[in-house]
């Protein structure tokens, strides 16, 4: 890395010797699980040299245009709207929260038995590694899980103007007054940070950026639907990670072109893998950037994942907001609309969800889900057998798997995706 950019992590108070060890682990594991692939997209090379500059050049980006005047929000969940965060003339961004980091400084503040991602939070912001949190003017934190809204009292300590919002529990009509009443006050918390009133205009615009994001996913998760599978699964959940800290529409502008690239490769029969590979849905806990040990498992396998129900996947980017509204009321409403439909394991009742893996079950052709639950998580872990119950019910096999950020387990849940695999019908190549 240039000396520029290290002046520029020093500036931003992170730990040079840490944050150097860190992107050597990440960049000797991008190169081992992506690089590796054989067969791969040519369009693969811009989220390649994302990657590459994913504490580089981004933050460089994101501090120019703090220098011109505009905010940096990061946030750690998809029920932030970054349609509103976008009309207050600002930049939403993803935190850091997809390793183990600083753990024994972590468990001085959380119990050991904290969630992985949780723990990974703290351990980004005690390890000083994160660029993008300590660029952050707003951080937004969201009570989701139990887990999340003790730890965020205990993190309100850590960093500056911490904003909790809270998300209902019921899909109700109480919990989506509630919901309205949050994005309202969220609204209203920017306008004050930024200094720039939404209005319609705006707000319209944010939605249309937002929308056109989703629609690029939703074109690269249909086109993944092919047998054989044109991309890997690995490569797309590559790109349902970017998707949370690039710059809207460039990042919009390479997924179609990559989908372009998808569409000539299903015409002449061009997969990542041969045809009749095992399909497989992989369902539950989202995966952050570098969250890519099971992915690296199955593929290593033999098989192929054609889906993510996950917030780092259709759960996180299915549905568009309507933008037919004429006022930020109506406006506003619509984003309610949409969020209020995720479909995340913190509800109760959730058959929402049940149905939703089914579905992308038979439009994806999986011959089988993953379930992928983090260790203590609990809204995951708890729903993980009513999901099973329900696939069985419908001859759809699954696997539950509990894991963490760590590599202890590797040899052993190669072990059981091995077995899982041949147990699955054999497809005709």
């Amino acid at each position: 890395m240039s000396e520029d950019y290290r002046r520029m992590w020093k500036d931003l108070g992170l730990d040079l010797e840490a944050h150097d060890a860190l992107l050597n682990v990440l960049g000797q594991g991008y190169r081992q699980v992506f690089l590796s692939q054989k067969n791969r997209p040519e369009g693969m090379g811009y989220f390649d040299f994302v990657m590459s500059e994913v504490h580089g050049l981004r933050i460089k980006e994101l501090l120019d245009e703090k220098a011109a005047g505009r905010k940096i929000i990061g946030s750690y969940c998809v029920f932030v709207p970054e349609e509103i965060v976008l009309a207050a003339n600002a930049t939403l961004v993803g935190l850091c929260a997809g390793a183990d980091f600083a753990m024994d400084a972590v468990e001085q503040v959380l119990p050991r038995n904290t969630c992985s991602l949780i723990k990974s939070t703290f351990g980004f912001k005690l390890g000083k590694v994160c660029p993008y949190l300590e660029a952050s003017d707003m951080i937004v934190g969201e009570n989701t899980c139990d887990g999340k809204k003790k730890a965020y009292e205990i993190f309100d300590g850590l960093v500056p103007n911490l904003y909790v919002m809270d998300i209902p529990q019921m899909k109700s009509a109480a919990g989506r007054d509630l919901m309205k009443k949050e994005y309202n006050q969220f609204k209203d918390a920017l306008e004050t940070l930024t200094g720039v009133t939404i209005n319609s205009d705006n707000l319209r615009a944010g939605i249309a950026a937002v929308n056109a994001k989703r629609k690029a996913m939703h074109r690269l998760a249909d086109l993944r639907k092919a047998d054989p599978a044109p991309i890997s699964g690995l490569d797309a959940l590559l790109a349902n990670q970017v998707y949370f800290y690039d710059n809207p529409a460039r990042f919009t502008d390479s997924v179609n072109k990559i989908c372009d690239e998808l569409e000539q490769r299903i015409a002449r029969k061009a997969g990542a893998v041969a045809a009749g590979a095992p399909r497989i849905l992989i369902s539950g806990c989202p995966m952050a950037v570098p969250n890519w040990k099971l992915p690296m498992i199955v593929e290593n396998a033999g098989a192929v994942i054609v889906g993510e129900e996950s917030c780092v996947g259709e759960r996180g980017t299915r549905n568009r907001v309507d933008d037919s509204g004429d006022t930020v009321d109506a406006l506003m409403e619509a984003i309610v609309d949409r969020y209020f439909k995720v479909d995340c394991a913190i509800f109760t009742p959730n058959p929402e969800r049940l149905d939703h893996i089914e579905t992308m079950a038979r439009e994806y052709r999986a011959d089988g889900v993953i379930h992928f639950g983090l260790q203590f998580c609990q809204p995951y872990l708890m729903e993980s057998l009513p999901v099973e119950k329900a696939l069985k019910e419908k001859g759809i096999p699954m696997l539950r798997v509990e894991t963490d950020y760590s590599s202890e387990d590797v040899q052993q849940l190669q072990t059981r995706v091995e077995a899982f695999l041949e147990l699955l019908p054999k497809q005709e190549a």
